[in-house]
């Protein structure tokens, strides 16, 4: 497992974004929490399989190419943000950043892999104030959110004027299996559903596009249809050897080479600000009006 304790540490103050904090030993907590719709055993879950899972790297890599297009010079808060996986790559491509991660389990994950400005408190409960902030990521959070046009009222309100929002959420409700539902999601999205609420939000689109084009047939055919079969069951998804077994699919062999050329591919059309039209989870760029 890598643990980063050699990046530059960067500091801010972080009060100055939000009023409900006090720090303990490098962590800022709430005074006040809330129950979220996730896991516990999924932070250390995936603590253990993020530095070698094809899937994590490439979302990050797809993430981090966009964040350095169009914030590069910004600080954005990586809100419900884990172990702090995306914060660490978004950190070692020198862009400023603030894991903020309701967890404390998430939040240790973090410090451990040397992440200095943490907040451990959920959104309501950290106060943000108004029109602060100036990038927002939210890398598959908000399928975990109950009422997803609330939490966005919410973002934009903390964003400052022309403030960025980055997004990631899984595709497809016609994909849903029990790993959704062991993972705590409400629902799965398509591009069109996720603009339409962008925009009643506050938000215009900046970017927007499919990833992971080639997940679509395998989660189909071994997390769907098996699911919908009766085949698997819910409960245990997450913690099962053959979830740790995917993720760590791509680090070698025939497979591992083909997965490499498709997420070449992928990286390059969005770099090259091209869409892909389909795949296993939807990416946006937006920006408050």
């Amino acid at each position: 497992m890598k643990i980063m304790n050699e990046m530059p540490i960067t500091r801010f103050n972080i009060n100055h974004y939000a009023e409900n904090l006090i720090e303990k030993d490098g962590v800022f907590f709430s005074r006040d929490t809330e129950e979220i719709s996730y896991p516990a055993e999924g932070y250390d879950v995936h603590f253990g399989i993020e530095d070698n899972s094809f899937w994590f790297k490439h979302r990050n890599n797809c993430i981090v190419s966009l964040v350095r297009k169009y914030a590069h010079d910004r600080l954005i808060f990586d809100i419900g943000g884990g172990n702090g996986f995306v914060s660490q790559g978004l950190r070692g491509a020198d862009i400023q950043t603030c894991l903020v991660e309701p967890s404390i389990e998430g939040c240790l994950n973090a410090k451990r892999r040397g992440l200095t400005n943490i907040i451990c408190a959920d959104m309501k409960n950290a106060r943000f104030k108004a029109g602060i902030i100036p990038a927002i990521g939210l890398f598959d959070v908000i399928e975990h959110v109950e009422n997803d046009v609330e939490f966005l009222n919410y973002i934009n309100k903390i964003l400052m004027p022309e403030g960025y929002l980055f997004i990631a959420v899984p595709a497809y409700n016609i994909l849903w299996s029990n790993e959704d539902i062991d993972l705590g999601h409400f629902r799965r999205y398509t591009l069109r559903a996720l603009k339409k609420v962008l925009g009643e939000t506050g938000f215009e689109i900046v970017y927007s596009t499919y990833i992971f084009s080639f997940l679509i047939i395998p989660i189909l055919f071994f997390r769907t249809l098996p699911s919908r079969l009766g085949i698997t069951k819910s409960g245990g998804a997450v913690k099962s050897s053959k979830f740790k077994k995917e993720h760590n699919a791509g680090q070698r062999g025939i497979v591992g080479n083909v997965l490499a050329k498709f997420m070449s591919l992928e990286l390059s059309q969005i770099k090259k600000s091209r869409a892909i039209p389909f795949g296993g989870s939807c990416l946006v760029v937006a920006r408050k009006v």
